[in-house]
């Protein structure tokens, strides 16, 4: 019994993870058509691009670094996008004080 309770979490989490993916995927590219259009007045959403791919990198990071087990290459590979995610969100917040500057 806890065995399937067990995988039937993973599943529920691997679809979470999906449709976040999904979720985030159209928020960026709507946000990039947006403000490539127009970018004088969408100048608040290059913040919001960066912020919104370091978050889908730190999910997708955190999931590898909790369900890697003991496979180092997967743990690895999820502390690499964690790093990444964490960068990403440092550039939109120096993005975000350029614009308002």
């Amino acid at each position: 019994m806890i065995n399937q309770d067990k995988k039937r979490f993973f599943r529920n989490e691997a679809l979470f993870l999906d449709i976040l993916h999904i979720v985030i995927g159209i928020l960026v590219v709507v946000c990039a058509i947006l403000a490539f259009l127009e970018p004088e007045s969408n100048q608040v959403l290059f913040p919001v691009i960066f912020w919104l791919a370091g978050l889908l990198n730190g999910v997708s990071g955190w999931y590898k670094l909790k369900n890697g087990g003991r496979n180092r290459k997967v743990k690895l590979n999820g502390f690499a996008l964690c790093l990444l995610g964490a960068g990403l969100a440092v550039i939109g917040v120096i993005s975000a004080i350029s614009i308002g500057r």
